[in-house]
């Protein structure tokens, strides 16, 4: 389990929202979107928000990988899932893990993808060398 150290996290909206309140319990400074009025928000607007609130995006959805990739933005650091069907208690055991993990890329600004057998990280902005 983390400590937290100060990491901000916002769910989106396909995450289940008992997540929030377990990574919370768990030491994060974290919020669902729906928590905060965004339930309807597009993938762009919860970007900026997450940029904004300096903290971890964390979805199921490919379009946040893709959007950061094509503007060339060197955040927020996004987290896909790349797991279906995962409970509340289960995504949360993951997004820990990789938040303790991947700190140091996640700080720099990267795009982690989950999926079953293997996890990966990009530096961000996409291309940079």
């Amino acid at each position: 389990m983390s400590d937290g150290r100060n990491v901000r996290v916002i769910l989106d909206q396909g995450v289940p929202r008992d997540a929030a309140r377990l990574l919370r319990d768990r030491g994060y400074e974290c919020t669902h979107v729906s928590d905060i009025g965004m339930s309807k928000a597009s993938d762009r607007e919860i970007i900026d928000q997450a940029l904004n609130a300096g903290a971890i995006a964390v979805t199921l959805d490919a379009d946040f990988h893709a959007l950061l990739a094509v503007s060339g933005a060197a955040g927020p650091s996004v987290i896909r899932i790349r797991r279906e069907g995962l409970d509340a208690q289960a995504l949360t055991g993951i997004v820990d893990k990789v938040l303790v993990e991947y700190a140091l890329d996640l700080a720099q600004g990267s795009l982690i993808t989950v999926k079953l057998n293997k996890t990966t990280s990009h530096q961000l902005p996409i291309g940079r060398r």
